[in-house]
């Protein structure tokens, strides 16, 4: 092997090890608990300078935010990206600021349609890395009851207890 393949492959270890080339920045677990995700979207969002800094320092929150769609433009509120100490004097950060989603027409189009017309919500899944560009899942997503909620976590329990008992069983 040669010295810079060999050079390129200690990098990319140490990359790995720092956990630097995660591509996740934030992520929505509640959603996940309170709605039923029936389809996903992959969505860039328009940014500021100081707000792709705090990102790449993992600053982000998306427990309250959530998307509206207003003039056939879907728009994020709530989500909550704190500003870095180091932030430019002559910018004054809004950390829950509304930021514009950049979706296809299409995408629009159905998404606009299934809110509108057949009930769904919109919600924030997971804001992350993508040949650094920062994109957001969103899902769209029916609410669940509460007795739907009480069968989930029901389910999840008898899988993890599932698990263990296998577990024990085979020694």
């Amino acid at each position: 092997m040669t010295q810079s393949k060999t050079q390129s492959k200690t990098q990319s270890k140490a990359k790995s090890k720092a956990g630097k080339d995660d591509p996740s920045i934030a992520e929505n677990r509640k959603a996940r608990y309170d709605f039923f995700i029936e389809d996903t979207y992959e969505a860039g969002v328009s940014l500021l300078g100081w707000e792709v800094k705090s990102l790449r320092d993992g600053r982000a929150q998306l427990k309250e935010a959530y998307v509206i769609i207003r003039d056939t433009e879907a728009y994020l509120f709530g989500a909550h990206i704190a500003a870095l100490k180091t932030a430019s004097t002559h910018v004054v950060p809004d950390p829950i600021r509304t930021r514009k989603l950049l979706l296809n027409r299409s995408e629009l189009d159905r998404l606009v349609g299934a809110v509108e017309r057949r009930g769904y919500t919109i919600v924030p899944l997971e804001l992350y890395w993508k040949n650094n560009r920062v994109k957001l899942r969103i899902g769209l997503a029916k609410g669940k009851k509460d007795h739907d909620k009480r069968d989930t976590s029901k389910d999840r329990d008898w899988a993890r207890e599932k698990s263990r008992l296998m577990k024990h069983s085979k020694r």
